[in-house]
């Protein structure tokens, strides 16, 4: 068994242009553009690739793109002000403060400065207590975008033994609360975990998202299980690979996605898609003369289309 590639630029491609479409719909009913607010702190040169490509695919689509770049040496007092200051902007419908941060700086309190309808990677308590309670609004980017990679499989996962590993807020934490919300039977795995391989070979689903080269071998796999690669790492030859052997696993898995082309397009594309549903609750609140969360009947009827979306 040879598996199946997940083409990850192909569905990124798809849910761009709907995404581009839907921004041109209401350009032409005359309600503003979304715009997105990039902050990015300090010098780091993956977060920079990841910031240009952000705001390259943002002009794409027909948004409005605001760049901020600060110095490594600016304090959480200045980053977050700068977020505040945003959160008051009514042409900024979503704020993405690049992480990492530098050492000295909370993200955690970067964070939840963020108006919870400007969150557009999802990741403030608000937006992730949503996830939780299964009522989401605005989700986390890279769990949604695995979780639209594994409905391209066609397979129903209900009932499933999906494997997590990782435990991130970012991405492993989320992902096991999509899982869930799938009706999948969700194991996560970490650094305390016994027998990992034998937790993996139990699994019709696997998403690696440990930050590990190459750590998940082929033989742990189960023959024809899905396997969602978030890993990205660099080999001694500076090339991207992920947390999955990418190889061996592709002779045993049903389903993979590849590094790069897989998970990484979906995130940015989430990230589009996001930035749209943040105008489109600020548009329910302003609507309803609510304020920011206070905006309830919004939230929920924007939740409720993300779900009929996927």
């Amino acid at each position: 068994m040879i598996a199946r590639i997940i083409d990850g630029k192909a569905r990124a491609e798809r849910l761009s242009q709907d995404t581009a479409q839907r921004v041109a719909e209401r350009v032409r009913s005359g309600r503003r553009p979304p715009g997105l607010a990039v902050v990015l702190v300090g010098d780091d040169p993956a977060s920079h690739i990841y910031v240009r490509n952000k705001r390259r695919t943002t002009d794409a689509v027909g948004m409005r793109s605001f760049s901020y770049d600060l110095p490594a040496t600016a304090t959480q007092d200045q980053v977050v002000a700068l977020v505040h200051e945003l959160n008051g902007n009514a042409d900024v419908s979503g704020i993405l403060v690049q992480l990492p941060l530098p050492a000295h700086i909370d993200a955690a309190a970067v964070t939840e400065a963020i108006d919870p309808l400007k969150d557009v990677d999802g990741l403030s308590a608000y937006n992730m207590g949503r996830l939780v309670l299964r009522t989401p609004a605005l989700r986390p980017c890279t769990p949604y975008g695995c979780m639209l990679l594994i409905a391209e499989t066609g397979a129903s996962i209900a009932g499933m033994r999906a494997v997590v590993i990782g435990q991130s807020n970012m991405v492993g934490r989320p992902m096991a609360l999509e899982l869930l919300m799938a009706r999948c039977t969700v194991t996560v795995c970490h650094s305390a975990t016994r027998d990992l391989p034998g937790v993996v070979a139990e699994a019709d689903i696997v998403v690696a998202a440990i930050g590990r080269l190459r750590l998940v071998q082929g033989e742990w796999i189960k023959p024809g299980a899905i396997v969602i690669d978030v890993g990205t790492n660099r080999t001694a030859a500076g090339k991207l690979a992920g947390d999955v052997d990418f190889e061996s696993a592709q002779m045993r898995a049903g389903w993979i996605t590849p590094v790069p082309g897989g998970v990484g397009p979906m995130t940015i594309a989430v990230l589009l898609q996001n930035a749209l549903r943040a105008a489109e609750l600020q548009d329910a609140s302003r609507a309803a003369q609510m304020p920011g969360l206070r905006a309830r009947e919004g939230l929920d009827a924007v939740g409720r289309q993300r779900e009929a979306d996927a």
